[in-house]
Order: structure tokens, then sequence, then C-alpha cells
């Protein structure tokens, strides 16, 4: 893939993109509370095919009106098909189990990990995404920050055992995967509706029958209002009006700028982990989350930038 293919993206991300990271990590962070929440009354593949079908049923007809139009040929919905198993259903099938026995704010956390395997990554299949210094050095403070926020008991802690964090990681490194190709859309000349629909309606065709087989929903009680709210806000909130958000900023910014927002995510669930769930908030965790403040200044460069001008004029 040539960089001449692509559009030109954000070295150092605007004061608009930022404020667009800041939404998308708010709609991010509550989908962790959310699953959370869910989970005592849905299983975790059913749960993730709710929140792709409730999301496409919401896009589709915003899609339908609008003058973009549904995209059409083989290589555009084989792209779908990727993205959609590497943003969606590998890493949220991952996730959701996961948090069967962990809070929601430990999932964030160790979410948080996803921009250093994107940084790592990145260069290998994107031109225009080069292993910067100031890159590389941010997300290891961030990740830093993470591992000062789960703390040195919290891994494997519990008869949960490993397992779930293992899981956690690897829907990092998904995620990550997802974040590069997703690029692809930029060149196909996708809107981020378009992007957004195709590759939430390719996981659909994925999950649906996975979750009918495995699990048979329909044997299932029925789940509390709490929990149908939690499940609808997920679908709606976090997710399609989530991806149209996050796509705009992955063409804007470029895949390693637009999973900073994994970095500000336990930011949200913390919050309203502790509000909501009464999940404790430690000194550790006021620790971490500078960490990784400095972390996202390492990666954007402006304070850096803004130190030298006022040291060196």
């Amino acid at each position: 893939m040539s960089a001449s293919k692509m559009p030109a993206v954000e070295t150092s991300m605007s004061l608009r993109t930022w404020a667009m990271l800041g939404v998308l990590s708010l709609m991010w962070g509550c989908s962790f509370p959310f699953v959370k929440v869910a989970l005592g009354g849905v299983t975790p593949l059913t749960l993730v095919m709710l929140r792709v079908t409730i999301a496409v049923a919401a896009l589709t007809p915003v899609l339908f009106f609008s003058p973009e139009g549904f995209p059409r040929g083989p290589k555009i919905w084989a792209a779908f098909l990727v993205i959609g198993a590497l943003n969606n259903v590998i890493p949220w099938s991952l996730s959701v189990w996961a948090q069967q026995s962990m809070t929601s704010s430990l999932a964030a956390i160790i979410n948080a990990a996803t921009p250093l395997f994107s940084v790592l990554l990145a260069p290998f299949f994107l031109a225009d995404e080069r292993l910067r210094a100031n890159r590389l050095a941010g997300v290891i403070v961030g990740f830093a920050g993470v591992a000062v926020l789960i703390g040195p008991g919290a891994l494997g802690h519990g008869a949960s055992g490993v397992l779930p964090e293992l899981a956690l990681l690897s829907a990092t490194v998904a995620y990550a995967f997802g974040g590069i190709v997703g690029r692809s859309y930029a060149r196909l000349g996708l809107t981020p509706l378009q992007a957004a629909h195709g590759q939430l309606a390719a996981s659909a065709v994925m999950i649906v029958p996975l979750a009918l087989v495995v699990e048979r929903p329909w044997n299932l009680p029925v789940p509390s209002g709490v929990q149908i709210a939690c499940v609808l806000a997920l679908g709606v909130v976090s997710t399609a009006v989530a991806f149209i958000l996050f796509f705009r900023i992955l063409a804007r910014a470029g895949a390693t700028n637009a999973l900073l927002v994994t970095l500000l995510v336990p930011v949200t669930a913390f919050i309203v982990g502790a509000i909501f769930l009464g999940e404790p908030l430690e000194p550790r965790n006021f620790a971490g989350l500078a960490f990784i403040a400095a972390g996202l200044g390492l990666i954007d460069g402006r304070p850096l930038r803004y130190v030298r001008n006022r040291l060196f004029g």
C-alpha cells in the first residue's frame, strides 16, 4: 500500500480531533459498565450479537436516506468481513467473556494496551505510520500508567486465574490490527457512516449464527429492565454512533492516533464504575492516569514543542 494512495493524516492532532477523541472515549468508556450490568442477564456471545444487530438496525435507515447509499462490490465487503472480525467479533467476544470475572474498570485498563501494539505493528503495514521516537516513548509511558493502575496483585487475582487477562490482551492485538486494516477504508473511498455500517453488518453475519448455535438465547430467562437498557445503550451509543466517530478520527489522524482513545477510556470506565457499580478507586488509579496523560502528551508532541519554544525561543 503506497503512501500516495492514502490521504494525509495529522502528525500532531488538531484540537478538534482531540475533542472528537474525548467524546469517543466517553462512549466506549461507558461500554464496559454497560457490559458488566448486561452480563447479569445475558450470556457473552448473545450480548455481542445483540450489540451488533442493534447497531446495524440503528444505522441502516440512516444510511438508506443518506446521499452516499450502501456500498457495493465484493472487494469492499471482503474488507468489511476482515475488519468486522478484527474490530468486533474477536475482541468483543474475548472481552465480554473476560468481564464475567473482573471489574469493568480493570477490563478497560487492560484494553488500554491497544496503542502499544498499534505503534509496534503499524509501521510494517502503513507507509505514513512511522515509528517516531516520541510515539514509542509516549505509548511506553502510557503503558506504564496502565501497569500502575492495575497494581501488583491485580492480574491473575482470584479464582478466575490469568486467562481473562490474557483474553483481554489478545483482544487488544486484534484491535490494533483492526485499526491498521481500517485505514483501507480511506483508499476505498467510503464515508465514516458507510464504514461503520458495513463492518457491523459483516460482523452480524459472523456472530449471529455462532451465538444462536452455541448459546441458544431463546432458552435464557428474560433480562431485567436495567439490563435491557444497558444492552440498548451499548448497541446504539457505544457502537453505532461511536463507530461513525471512530472512522472519522481514523481518516483524519491515522491508526495510532485513533487508538489513543483506549488510553482515555479507563478514565470514563473508572468514574462510571465507581459511581454506579461501586467499584473502588485507589491512589494508584490516579497515579496511573497521570502517566497516561503524560504518554498522550508525548505521542501528540504538542506539549514538548511548547516547552521547547518557551525555553529556547
